[in-house]
């Protein structure tokens, strides 16, 4: 073997050994931080663009900043209704959220395996039956046969069946028209639709905009509460998690209600509203949250009951199964 040759061969050996030492030493110091971001826990939150306080809590970013300290990192996912809200949780893909009255209904008869954590108190005026302003229809009773746009699955459906109800009107008596808020308002204000079911702040915005009457709201007729539900398998794990995102909704409500005009201005480029528009819709809310109890679970049984009774679910459920063993 020439020196030539040993040399070649030592040079060689001896940058592998450097090679060796560079790529042992970057994983031994890029170690901790590969188990720092497996151990980090993700708390996906879904939420509408019509839930104020969920928005503007995100906005403020006070639940990341506690959350920051327990290592778990917040993601959010927005959606058009409770409905897919509801769907996205049934599919593991989010694990707390804000919905309406009726979306849980709907969810638990197709198998979501969620739980009810809290809940808003009744908010009626916050939905109502809109029709023109220069429509004939005066009364309840004289939507009999006529065109009704809503939300299939969402909250302004029970309205719509107890609303009816009252003015004698049976729910095979009047035409349906499922369509979200955005083609809801587009149909009602070309005439194609003779009702519109729907909620604050769009149910604001309209009798605002394009002079929307309200033939009737849900005061005295439904509760109109609001829930937040989590992923039963997150909710078992991750109680004090969810403690505190209530805790933290609980102060944005609070701060809501002593700021309402900061508080819509604020929400103002983020729902694409004005100000005065949402301000309004902000006071038909309550933003005042309670943990979930029997006497709430009870009325969601009432309008399960009554949504299987129609057919809209194809079982019957019980509400109070959708609760942590110790709840109720």
């Amino acid at each position: 073997m020439t020196d030539s040759t040993r040399n070649k061969q030592h040079t060689r050996r001896h940058v592998l050994a450097l090679l060796s030492a560079v790529i042992a030493g970057a994983f031994i110091v890029g170690a901790p931080q590969l188990a720092q971001a497996q151990d980090k826990q993700v708390l996906r939150i879904g939420y509408q663009k019509a839930a104020s306080t969920l928005v503007l809590l995100k906005a403020h970013g006070t639940l990341e900043k506690r959350l920051a300290a327990q290592g778990i990192e917040v993601k959010w996912a927005e959606f058009a209704a409770g409905p897919q809200l509801l769907e996205a949780l049934n599919v593991g893909s989010v694990d707390f959220g804000y919905v309406g009255e009726a979306p849980p209904i709907v969810a638990q008869a197709a198998g979501a395996d969620f739980v009810y954590s809290a809940y808003e108190i009744p908010t009626p005026e916050a939905e109502s039956i809109l029709v023109p302003k220069n429509s004939p229809i005066k009364t309840l009773a004289e939507l009999k046969g006529k065109k009704i746009a809503f939300n299939k699955g969402s909250d302004v459906h029970w309205l719509v069946i107890s609303l009816l109800k009252k003015g004698g009107v049976g729910y095979g008596e009047f035409q349906p028209i499922y369509l979200a808020p955005a083609d809801a308002r587009a149909a009602f204000e070309r005439g194609a639709v003779d009702g519109w079911a729907i909620w604050d702040p769009f149910q604001s915005a309209a009798i605002k905009q394009i002079d929307a009457r309200v033939l009737a709201s849900g005061t005295g007729v439904v509760s109109h509460h609001q829930f937040f539900l989590s992923a039963r398998k997150y909710a078992e794990k991750n109680q004090a998690v969810i403690s505190t995102i209530l805790e933290e909704v609980g102060k944005e409500g609070q701060w809501i209600r002593a700021n309402y005009k900061e508080a819509a201005a604020q929400l103002a480029p983020i729902q694409g509203l004005d100000a005065d528009v949402i301000e309004i819709g902000l006071k038909h809310y309550a933003h005042i949250y309670k943990p979930i109890d029997s006497k709430v679970l009870d009325e969601q049984q009432r309008i399960a009951d009554t949504f299987y009774e129609l057919k809209l679910i194809p079982k019957k459920i019980s509400t109070h199964d959708a609760v942590l063993a110790n709840k109720t």
